[in-house]
């Protein structure tokens, strides 16, 4: 009898370092299908994260696209964050340059990071920025604003079946982190 119960230990003891093993194994292997599914389906579009150099584009009059811009600050950052239009219609092939304000709200230096996204995700690789705050850290002096300009172009390979367009970017306090650095 107790022969019997010490083998199904031993088979529920395998069972379980094999599930186990599997979490770990889908634990791991969850950023790279993460990584294509947004692929597949367009969700979480990452833009360039350097300056392209500009170049010359053959304008296309005859669309227009919206580009919407959003902002968000990331739990408590004490920082004002703006763009200075909600959106603007753009013609692909030509450059354009829109201007965000960010605003330290405290009374230390800070320094702070933007995060872009774009959505849908697909037409992030034909959203093209030559100038971005978001390129690098931002540092602010106690109370200080900034006006932050970000200058870009959509090429006009863009598909046609995207007439809107949507740049978002969330500021992070970085301060604790550049400290340690």
């Amino acid at each position: 009898m107790s022969d019997n119960i010490s083998e199904k230990n031993k088979r529920l003891v395998r069972k379980l370092v094999i599930v186990v093993l599997l979490m770990f194994g889908f634990g791991y292997a969850l950023v790279p299908l993460y990584d294509v599914f947004c692929d597949i389906t367009g969700i979480n579009g990452k833009t360039n994260e350097t300056a392209e150099n500009e170049i010359a584009y053959e304008i296309d009059k005859r669309r227009e696209i919206t580009v919407e811009f959003m902002t968000a600050l990331n739990e408590s950052a004490p920082i004002l964050f703006k763009s200075e239009l909600k959106k603007i219609k753009v013609y692909p092939g030509q450059y354009y340059t829109v201007n965000f304000y960010a605003e330290n709200k405290t009374d230390k230096p800070m320094v702070a990071r933007a995060i872009p996204s774009i959505s849908p995700g697909l037409a992030a690789e034909y959203f093209i920025k030559t100038e971005c705050f978001c390129f690098s850290e931002q540092t602010f002096k106690a109370n200080e604003g900034k006006t932050m300009p970000v200058r870009f172009v959509i090429d006009p390979k863009l598909p046609d079946k995207y007439k809107t367009i949507t740049l978002a970017y969330t500021f992070f306090d970085n301060t604790e982190k550049s400290v340690k650095k």
